[in-house]
């Protein structure tokens, strides 16, 4: 998917700038040192903005010329492409939305931006950011700007947003999971001709989670584990191309409920393990679940 490349740019800048911080002495007087602080607040805030602006030049320069200088142009139009992909496509619009959301709030919190600010700036990056790309895709012959793309990169952004303004915290998250299809391996051109590409590309094989973190949402007692999650999956399967053909596979979706471990609540003594526990915090634990499919009940002992 074309959006995934920018979100590579967009999810380095976010994650290095965010590391970068001064440091000053305590025995300076007061007004010394909030003079100081308000200089560090400007050159963070200047770092973040030209991280995110060199970023998103990069990435959109980047795609005009290795995925749309090939196809013709054409004046902006939309298309109708709601039928592809059993919607699996917008969830991945949705869920990346959200996240850079996520990651965004963080970047104009730790730039000294006031709670608020923060929080709309840094979580409209998203669909900002993916919507950008989503023009491009409207003057190109080949594709055309689609509405439900924008309303998927609009609700992601929402929910994101709405949960910080509310609790400042994202008590409900979105989660990925993904297991290889073989219709893959079928049609590679269109589902992935690598592993890192079947990731992004291969829906038959991606599961997308609703995940709500039960020690939070319901206020339980303090000793009740605030890593552990209560989610609701949804995936589909039998897609070889985005419409239906004759002489495709079946299609269907099919519903999942399941546990999950939130690992961005996990605290260790090593930051380095926390870190990296932190960063893979978007992916679905493997847990038991129930799954619906062809109004048939399945129990996995484990599933990912």
């Amino acid at each position: 998917m074309r959006f995934f490349l920018g979100i590579l740019f967009l999810f380095i800048s976010l994650s290095l700038k965010s590391q970068v911080d001064m440091k000053f002495s305590n025995g300076q007087k007061e007004n010394i040192i909030s003079l100081y602080s308000l200089e560090k607040d400007v050159r963070k805030l200047n770092i973040l903005l030209i991280s995110e602006g060199i970023s998103y030049c990069v990435t959109l320069v980047g795609l005009n010329s290795l995925w749309y200088k090939d196809y013709p142009r054409t004046s902006f139009h939309f298309i109708n492409d709601n039928g592809e992909w059993n919607q699996m496509d917008k969830i991945g619009h949705l869920t990346t939305a959200y996240y850079i959301g996520v990651i965004g709030i963080k970047a104009y919190s730790w730039a000294g931006l006031k709670e608020k600010k923060a929080i709309w700036f840094g979580g409209l990056s998203g669909s900002i950011f993916l919507s950008a790309i989503e023009v491009l895709d409207g003057f190109s012959a080949e594709w055309g700007a689609s509405s439900s793309d924008f309303l998927a990169n609009t609700l992601g952004s929402a929910l994101c947003i709405s949960q910080a303004l509310l609790w400042n915290n994202q008590k409900i998250q979105l989660k990925y999971s993904y297991q290889k299809s073989y219709l893959a391996d079928i049609n590679p051109e269109q589902l992935g001709k690598n592993v890192m590409q079947n990731i992004l590309k291969d829906y038959n094989g991606q599961s997308y989670w609703l995940s709500f973190n039960l020690k939070s949402l319901l206020e339980l007692k303090s000793n009740f584990p605030n890593w552990l999650s209560l989610s609701f999956g949804y995936g589909a399967y039998g897609m070889e191309n985005p419409y239906h053909k004759p002489g495709d596979p079946v299609r269907g979706r099919q519903y999942f409920l399941s546990f999950d471990i939130d690992l961005n609540r996990i605290k260790t003594k090593s930051n380095l393990l926390n870190s990296a526990l932190h960063t893979f915090g978007f992916i679905k634990f493997p847990m038991p679940t129930l799954e619906l499919k062809e109004n048939k009940v399945t129990f996995h002992s484990l599933y990912f």
